[in-house]
């Protein structure tokens, strides 16, 4: 099941794979990219959030030789499949992996917005020193044009984004070097400014800090069987604990702890001494007297009161 606090109007997918490292001969692990241990068998998850919550939506365990796109529509198909009825507009935000006009083309039929990182080709290269570029904030300069890519069935809009100085390395967006400034191209069919679009992509980031939380905190990386349908199911448990954690946080603690890690929780609330007492012949779980903890399940036994079934929103989860 997706469980949202609320019936929203918008929702956006944020799409991206990653690489999940085999230390046996489990079934359809096999050798692809691996940035993490070369020439090593893996599996390549493809996963999709939602922008705002940070709740899993949808996701296939894939063998280690799957490109980046493969599935990426079935995937995308299952997604929509469960939005809310109540939802008016869907974005989609991917990386350059997943820049292809298939995929531009079935968004645009669907009627979805989506910003892209372009694959710097030789004629969108070409193109980035002629552009006349201005400058909205300090350090950042950008300008567009419309371009109709090889295969494409028209022209789109891309956005560029050029620094004068290097940015952190990051899988978000592909950095090309012309002279002193490094540039970055998006392409989209949103109306946002320059600006704007760009820092609204650059909120998928928190995408990559989740798949770093699974990897670590939940495991995500532990690979159990030999069999990949008892791993396949392994990875949609461990994601369906990762939203039950995620909607416990939203739904249930206060605000300091709506962006904690899992590690935190374990920590701060869930690991609690207590003890198990009997009162008038009834048991009771005696808390500690004070603190963070006992203030957290407070609120959290306060929330669930209060709101009971009405405060969420579910919708079938075929996944």
């Amino acid at each position: 099941m997706t469980l949202l606090p609320e019936r929203p109007s918008r929702v956006i997918f944020d799409v991206d794979s990653t690489v999940l490292v085999v230390y046996g001969k489990q079934e359809q692990a096999r050798i692809g990219y691996n940035p993490i241990k070369r020439g090593r068998p893996s599996y390549h998850p493809l996963l999709c959030f939602e922008g705002h919550s940070r709740d899993f939506w949808h996701g296939e365990l894939r063998p280690g030789d799957a490109h980046t796109a493969a599935g990426i529509l079935d995937l995308l198909k299952a997604c929509f499949a469960k939005i809310p009825a109540a939802v008016r507009s869907v974005i989609v935000r991917a990386d350059k992996g997943f820049y292809d006009h298939g995929l531009v083309e079935w968004l645009e039929a669907q009627q979805a917005g989506f910003v892209i990182v372009a694959r710097l080709t030789g004629p969108i290269k070409r193109r980035l020193a002629r552009l006349r570029y201005t400058s909205p904030s300090r350090g950042v300069e950008v300008a567009e044009f419309r371009y109709q890519p090889t295969r494409w069935r028209r022209s789109y809009r891309f956005v560029v984004i050029r620094r004068p100085q290097p940015e952190e390395p990051t899988e978000q967006l592909t950095l090309f070097k012309l002279g002193r400034d490094h540039y970055q191209v998006l392409v989209t069919n949103l109306p946002l400014q320059p600006l704007n679009l760009w820092r609204f992509y650059n909120d998928r980031a928190g995408i990559e800090l989740v798949i770093r939380q699974l990897k670590g905190d939940y495991a995500l990386g532990h690979i159990p069987s030999h069999h990949f349908l008892a791993n396949e199911t392994y990875f949609h448990l461990l994601l369906l604990a990762y939203n039950l954690i995620n909607w416990f946080k939203r739904l249930c603690l206060p605000p300091e702890f709506q962006n904690a890690t899992l590690q935190t929780l374990r920590q701060q609330i869930l690991l609690m001494p207590a003890q198990l007492a009997r009162a008038e012949n009834r048991p009771r779980l005696d808390l500690p007297a004070s603190g963070l903890r006992e203030a957290a399940w407070e609120h959290a036994l306060r929330a669930i009161t209060a709101s009971g079934s009405k405060a969420c929103v579910f919708t079938p989860d075929s996944g």
